[in-house]
């Protein structure tokens, strides 16, 4: 008589948890919505969110915080992935926050919108009176993300304070608030990069193109391979040249670096992330850079 094994393997483990907390939250709060870059993260995330609920559709909206300044190759497979899904999606328009006099566009070389959509996050929020929003943050991108809890506790202007977080002992969440108030949720934290990229090889996951390798033409700024485009401008000596590479994370295309790389398949990849030894928000990310606490402190404003 052969023994068996109930153990789960590592990603089952996290999948059950992530899926365990999608369920909680839609126990727990009237009007819950995913927000979604069509990056890598919030594609498992979404991934994760259809199985917590099959084989009735997602009980929620999905929604993006469109900058003006996506990679092309992200909107399109943003609006083809969420179709085949068939989740509902809600778009929130930076260029409008700024054309309604809401924000103010910055000017100038290394100018970015990656900032301005905070106000555009929170309005949206307002506007369609959400109480809780997933996001793909996790625990091993950065810091200020290293120690957020799994349900992160905003106030009725968005804002995060260490203070009003709450304990989350024995994975049990404390979900009340007030009018006004909402709740900030994080179903993979415990995931990391590695985790994600083989996640999306055991479930046959699509991603955007630019997350493989590919010719594109790029500038060196501040040891990142920045993509050409209509949104910066070159500083003096700077030049564009033809390189091979891929994306590790995927942001505005205005403050979001590309590396080398020959990895064109997924396994590739996975061998790649497997031999980092810099988190791909630390490597990619300039608006991380802005300061020694520039992901801190949009934290604080109510960035993610």
């Amino acid at each position: 008589m052969t023994a068996t094994n109930y153990e789960l393997s590592h990603l089952s483990h996290i999948e059950a948890e992530s899926i365990h907390i999608f369920r909680e939250v839609a126990a727990e709060f009237e009007r819950p919505c995913l927000l979604f870059s069509g990056g890598k993260d919030s594609i498992v995330m979404l991934r994760l969110a259809e199985k917590a609920f099959h084989p009735a559709r997602m009980p929620f909206p999905v929604m993006h915080i469109d900058t003006g300044h996506n990679f092309p190759e992200v909107l399109e497979f943003r609006d083809r992935h969420l179709a085949e899904v068939g989740a509902r999606l809600v778009v929130a328009s930076v260029q409008k926050s700024i054309d309604d006099g809401r924000v103010v566009e910055e000017r100038g070389p290394r100018s970015s919108r990656n900032r301005l959509q905070t106000t555009t996050l929170l309005d949206a929020i307002e506007e369609h009176r959400f109480d809780a929003l997933f996001g793909g943050a996790r625990r091993d991108e950065e810091k200020a993300r290293a120690k957020e809890r799994v349900y992160s506790f905003r106030d009725e202007f968005g804002q995060w304070d260490p203070k009003s977080q709450r304990p989350e002992i024995w994975s049990l969440y404390n979900g009340r608030i007030r009018q006004g108030e909402h709740i900030r949720v994080f179903p993979i934290s415990n995931w990391t990069e590695l985790d994600i990229w083989q996640y999306i090889r055991r479930e046959g996951i699509g991603v955007p193109d630019v997350y493989f390798a590919h010719e594109r033409r790029v500038f060196e700024r501040d040891g990142m391979w920045l993509a050409e485009c209509p949104y910066v401008d070159l500083l003096d000596g700077e030049e564009v040249t033809t390189r091979r590479v891929r994306y590790r994370t995927v942001g505005d295309m205005s403050c979001t670096g590309a590396v080398d790389s020959d990895a064109s398949t997924i396994d590739q990849v996975i061998e790649e992330v497997s031999a980092t030894r810099i988190t791909e928000r630390g490597a990619t990310r300039a608006d991380d850079r802005v300061s020694e606490a520039a992901m801190e402190d949009r934290k604080k404003e109510g960035y993610f």
